[in-house]
């Protein structure tokens, strides 16, 4: 693995404060999710990291703001952030070396501007007064509104110019699929919270109430709910298909990763079936670490054969 500092040699990145910027940024990731950063180092193409880094680095801020404190707070920070990213886009400056090393991406990335507002849009209105969906299209104006767009702020910086129309569109289902299994795999905690992720109408068509998933009871028709969220992830997971075609060579490794793992995560849902209402399902330790592995070895291979390719 190319060391932090030849990795922001490959991606172009110079001068001692921007280059400052950018480790502020992958700090924080690194301190606040271990796991995704160290696939992006193991992984990627080491020209990309930085971008995505640094992408990734401001989704989660944007997460964080929306998800802590009263509505009033969220509110109130997150239209302080939407002011400071604008700012900080338009002049490319900021007193916080993580929005100064977002805009630089955004900007030498050349990502359209509109994927940033509609986050931080969808972070004001739809996750800052989340209250639950009522329907089936409820979770879907959810992910147009904000999962979506928080996906490509952070992955669109993968593409020079910006993901296309074709591109944006299999991130679109890549989000579905991937929404639906943190909801299952994130159910216990976030009932815990005070949220239920799983749609109302459904509850009701399965004759289960709220208060049989809080309160964590085994019966049949709780874990006939419970199957039937886990097939309808496993469909949404199945139309991810050719997601690999329509991400950058250089980040692929890590894309087959996120989907290997993001089947393996569904699959213990479907073990667990009501007990994932008494405790939210992780990855494990053992699983992340195989497929990193064998992810490694397989990025190892490809790299051996372009260098002969290239001696020939």
């Amino acid at each position: 693995m190319p060391t932090w500092r030849s990795t922001l040699d490959r991606a172009g990145i110079s001068g001692s404060r921007l280059r400052n910027d950018y480790t502020h940024a992958a700090r924080r990731v690194v301190r606040r999710e271990p796991a995704p950063y160290l696939a992006l180092r193991l992984l990627a193409e080491p020209s990309l990291v930085p971008w995505l880094a640094a992408g990734l680095a401001f989704m989660n801020l944007v997460d964080d703001v929306a998800e802590t404190g009263t509505p009033q707070q969220r509110n109130a920070g997150l239209t302080a952030l939407a002011e400071r990213v604008g700012a900080a886009l338009e002049t490319g400056d900021n007193p916080d070396p993580l929005l100064r090393a977002y805009a630089h991406a955004v900007s030498t990335r050349a990502l359209p501007a509109q994927w940033v507002s509609r986050f931080l849009d969808g972070a004001a209105t739809t996750e800052a007064a989340f209250d639950g969906f009522g329907t089936e299209e409820d979770f879907q104006t959810y992910l147009d509104d904000y999962a979506w767009p928080g996906v490509l702020v952070f992955t669109g910086l993968q593409y020079q110019g910006g993901p296309d129309a074709e591109q944006a569109a299999g991130w679109r289902r890549f989000v579905d699929a991937a929404q639906r299994v943190d909801f299952l795999a994130d159910l216990a905690g976030d009932l815990a919270d005070g949220r239920l992720c799983i749609p109302r109408a459904r509850l009701a068509e399965h004759e289960v109430t709220r208060a049989d998933l809080e309160q964590a009871r085994d019966t049949p028709a709780v874990r006939a709910l419970l199957a039937a969220e886990a097939r309808r992830a496993r469909t949404a997971l199945e139309a991810t298909d050719g997601i690999l075609g329509l991400a950058e060579p250089g980040l692929r490794p890590v894309v087959a990763t996120m989907a290997e793992l993001m089947a393996h995560q569904l699959t213990a849902v479907e073990r667990a079936g009501a007990a994932a209402l008494r405790r939210d399902v992780g990855y494990g330790l053992v699983a992340p670490l195989r497929t990193l592995a064998r992810a490694r070895t397989g990025r190892s291979r490809q790299a051996v054969a372009r260098a002969s390719s290239k001696d020939r």
